[in-house]
This record gives structure tokens, sequence and C-alpha cells, in this order.
């Protein structure tokens, strides 16, 4: 594991959507990152065993798309009321698989949630009392986020795994799983981007190990930031 190069992305300022800015925040923070069954789930699951914050970024859309949120009437203004429940929620899967083949609606939808989502994350870490946190993303690469965080973590497995997940966790066909993996950055892509991997190939002994050492690697690098001059 590297050094980080902590402040890159600290002194950032943010625009929300009225314009006004505001500070990353200074909280050493963790993207949490991996493709569709790689156990970004159950990897995030363990470090909050430990006591570690977690900033889900799908729990924090999921209460953005409620009811009257700002949100939702929005998203009903653009592509309209039959994306609504009958109780004036987001339907998701409606709208998933409205945008789903069309780049520019998802893009048109990503401009409204992502500043929403980035705002009350921010907010959250801002309260953070312990060392790190982790914010977990599912598309932090796929919608080029990785500035908004400290270090990029990747949750890692070939494939072929990810194949086999997707059909016995979720009955998928070969053809919905094809269509699912090309809609999200590829796996060399991802890595990339990655500042630490944890491999998800293997045992649920080994990624306990996995992520156990790299709890005991971000709380060291926070209590090194803290007490830099």
């Amino acid at each position: 594991m590297d050094s980080p190069v902590m402040g890159r992305y600290a002194d950032s300022l943010v625009s929300n959507n009225d314009g006004s800015k505001y500070w990353l925040s200074k909280t050493l923070t963790i993207g949490l990152t991996g493709g569709i069954a790689s156990g970004k789930t159950t990897v995030s699951t363990h470090f909050a065993t430990w006591g570690v914050p977690i900033i889900d970024a799908d729990v924090i859309a999921h209460a953005l798309t409620q009811a009257g949120q700002t949100a939702v009437i929005t998203i009903a203004e653009v592509f309209g009321q039959a994306m609504l429940q009958t109780d004036g929620s987001l339907n998701r899967q409606k709208l998933r698989q409205y945008v789903f083949q069309d780049k520019g609606k998802r893009k048109q939808l990503e401009a409204i949630l992502h500043p929403l989502i980035r705002a009350e994350m921010h907010k959250q870490a801002t309260a953070v009392t312990f060392p790190y946190c982790v914010f977990s993303i599912p598309l932090l690469v796929e919608t080029r986020q990785t500035n908004y965080v400290d270090r990029v973590l990747v949750v890692d497995c070939p494939t072929t795994l990810q194949h086999q997940r997707l059909v016995s966790r979720n009955g998928f066909n070969a053809n919905e799983i094809a269509q699912i993996l090309a809609a999200q950055a590829s796996r060399s892509a991802r890595l990339a981007q990655a500042d630490d991997v944890i491999h998800n190939d293997t045992s649920p002994t080994h990624l306990i190990e996995q992520v156990l050492r790299f709890h005991h690697y971000y709380q060291q690098l926070a209590c090194e930031i803290s007490t830099k001059p």
C-alpha cells in the first residue's frame, strides 16, 4: 500500500445546486467501490463491525427520492409523472428501466441526483469523530467522483465470478448480466483508479483479513495526518 497524497482534494470547493460553495471534509475519506456482485456490501459491513462510519450513496439516494423531496419533484418534471409511485415516491425500477439504455437520460438523472447526494455525504462526513469514514459509492469511477475522496478502495473479483453470483443471487440470465456489466466501468478501468484493492475471490476468512488490514492502515494514516504540523 503506497502512501496517500493527503489533502489532494481537501482544499477543493464543491458547488451546490444553488451555486453556493462548500469545502470538502478534512476527515480521511475512503471511497469504497467495485463492480456489481463484487462484494462491496459485505466489505462495508465488515468495516462497520469495527465502528467505521459508513456513508452510503445508495441509502442517501433512497432517502432523497421519497415523496415530497426536491429530487423527486425535479425527476417528475424531467421524466414525467409516470416515474412516480401512487404515494408520490420514486418508482425506482421503472426509472431504472427507462434510463438504463439511454446515456443521455442517465446523464440527466445523474445531474439531478449526484450534487444532492454529494452534499449530504459531505454533511454526514463533517459530523464524523472516528479517525476515518467510508463513502460507499457503487459508481464512483463511472461518475468520475474519485476526486471527492482521499483514497479509492476497490473490491475486485474476476468477471466469471460476478456472473456466477448474479445467476445464483439474482437469477439474472446471460443477456441481463451482459447489459449490466456493459453499463459499468471495466474491471481494468476500475483498478486503474484504485489506491487500494481488496480481492474477493477466495474465502470469507481471507476477505475479513484484508478488510481488517486496511482498517488498521487507515487508522494509522488518519493518525499521521492529524499530527502533521
